[in-house]
């Protein structure tokens, strides 16, 4: 008799920042040479959210150059984040929802100097 344990994975929120460049038609302002997307993305691990983060970004025409995260909820209040609650709410609708959610951009700017 064979038996098949299956591993329960517990989905988190990890806290990402992706450095994007310019590409045709990806919604950032026109004078932009890129921005930086803050993201809460769900995945069972922070490889996992940033897999996926990356491949939804491409899909929406974006061109990310760079992902630095910062971790789940937990390990940035380990680290003395302050988190608000408007921020703590984002990443509980990510989580929810499974899905990865654009909370900020900023767009960068040729320096004019």
């Amino acid at each position: 008799m064979s038996c098949c344990v299956t591993k329960e994975t517990r989905q988190q929120v990890y806290t990402l920042v992706i450095e994007v460049g310019r590409k045709d038609g990806d919604g950032l302002p026109e004078t932009s040479i890129g921005a930086a997307l803050m993201c809460y993305a769900s995945g069972v691990d922070e490889a996992e959210a940033v897999r996926e983060t990356v491949a939804i970004l491409k899909r929406a025409d974006m061109a990310p150059l760079d992902v630095t995260g910062y971790g789940t909820l937990d390990e940035r209040l380990a680290q003395g984040h302050e988190i608000e609650q408007e921020e703590r709410d984002l990443m509980q609708r990510a989580l929810q929802e499974n899905s990865v959610i654009v909370a900020q951009m900023t767009p960068f700017y040729a320096d004019k100097s």
